[in-house]
């Protein structure tokens, strides 16, 4: 049977998955396929480059940099986490990005993005790690409102969690019979309606299909969330989320916050790897 993982976004609630992979890695766990939405996609790489550690450590390095994410990178460049600085000069100088191991790893990697005339989920896998690779990692975690769309090969791509947040069902039609699933809500969250959602439609009024994404995204997102209990329950979905809210802010700047959340995912993975490995098999 196939195995993939599922890697759900959030924001910097993201920290918490680096602390779960980066566990996963030191314990020479590994799978079949991965599929990561916004922060899922933008962490998880780090999975198939077998770096461990880097997410958190370029994050705590850069959290106070204005050109990673502040309001004055959405002023000068158009978007909150700049574009530039993320997605070319962390990776490829300041933190160097492993291509030749993510290039030699044989395990898919999929990110989810939100196509932005459309309103629905497109799902590409990323072997190169650079190039036009770079610019879907950056499509997945482009927030609306926060960010420009990414234009790439014609198409302008926002957020994939508004389309598809948790892909479960789509690495199932992959062929993945067993899936680990981290989340980065707790058990019981529901998510509820987008707030001022009149506020956001005068916003993003260029973009109709998205307004219209972000209002039903909550409706989306609840069913996936059920999905994934289903299967848990069935025996093809091992879960991994953190036992409480992680209370960290979307932006947040405060590196001694950023390795609390972290330390969380560590924790839990850790009480967890027993169980996982008797589920991978």
């Amino acid at each position: 049977m196939s195995t993939g993982i599922v890697l759900e976004g959030g924001a910097m609630r993201g920290m918490f998955t680096a602390g779960v992979l980066d566990v996963m890695m030191e314990n020479n766990i590994e799978f079949d396929g991965a599929a990561g939405v916004s922060a899922g996609a933008v962490f998880g790489c780090n999975l198939k480059s077998r770096q461990i550690g880097r997410a958190i450590r370029y994050n705590k390095r850069f959290a106070k940099d204005w050109r990673y994410c502040s309001v004055a990178s959405l002023i000068l460049t158009g978007d909150m986490f700049g574009a530039e600085f993320c997605y070319e000069k962390i990776p490829f100088h300041y933190d160097p990005f492993d291509l030749e191991t993510y290039r030699s790893n044989p395990m898919p990697l999929y990110a989810v993005m939100t196509d932005v005339d459309t309103g629905k989920a497109v799902y590409k896998e990323l072997k190169e790690g650079s190039g036009i690779d770079m610019m879907y990692f950056k499509a997945s975690a482009s927030m609306p409102i926060a960010s420009r769309p990414v234009e790439i090969l014609g198409h302008r791509y926002l957020d994939g969690g508004m389309s598809d947040s948790i892909p479960l069902g789509f690495m199932q039609k992959q062929g993945y019979d067993k899936n680990v699933v981290v989340l980065t809500q707790p058990p019981g969250f529901v998510k509820e309606p987008a707030r001022d959602i009149r506020v956001i439609g005068i916003l993003l009024h260029k973009y109709p299909a998205i307004v219209r994404a972000m209002a039903r995204r909550h409706t989306m997102y609840n069913k996936e969330l059920e999905l994934v209990k289903k299967c848990a329950a069935e025996g093809s979905v091992f879960i991994i989320q953190p036992s409480e809210s992680l209370h960290i802010n979307h932006t947040e700047h405060d590196p001694s916050e950023l390795q609390r959340v972290y330390d969380i995912g560590r924790r839990t993975m850790e009480e967890k790897l027993s169980g996982l490995k008797e589920f991978i098999g």
